[in-house]
């Protein structure tokens, strides 16, 4: 099977603590765990909380903030495994019902050695 990222895109400007919305993450993680395709999953801290480095000319240098300026970041992920497309689609549309808002589906590279 096929790992995908399924990642939550928020606007950190229009949240909410809204117990629901954990209540039903923790049922999708149940439903993920039960059908053998959780792999892993995490919520993140604000964008203000990151740290970003860069190499640039043989040296390191880090700033604060989130590496894009967007109304949307990365809020958290999880990462399942799938038959395919389709099924991680799938899993996707009952994450996205559940946190109420869009995730972004992406297959990981395959490494060679499972390419054959």
């Amino acid at each position: 099977m096929r790992q995908y990222l399924l990642a939550v895109h928020i606007d950190e400007n229009n949240t909410s603590s809204d117990e629901a919305v954990y209540q039903r993450v923790d049922e999708f993680n149940a439903e993920l765990q039960s059908a053998g395709a959780w792999v892993f999953a995490g919520g993140l801290h604000p964008s203000s909380a990151s740290t970003v480095v860069r190499a640039q000319g043989g040296k390191v240098v880090t700033t604060d903030g989130p590496f894009a300026e967007t109304k949307e970041q990365l809020g958290g992920f999880w990462i399942i495994e799938a038959a395919d497309l389709d099924a991680a689609l799938d899993w996707a549309a009952k994450g996205a019902a559940a946190c109420g808002g869009p995730v972004e589906v992406r297959p990981f590279q395959e490494m060679p050695e499972d390419q054959g």
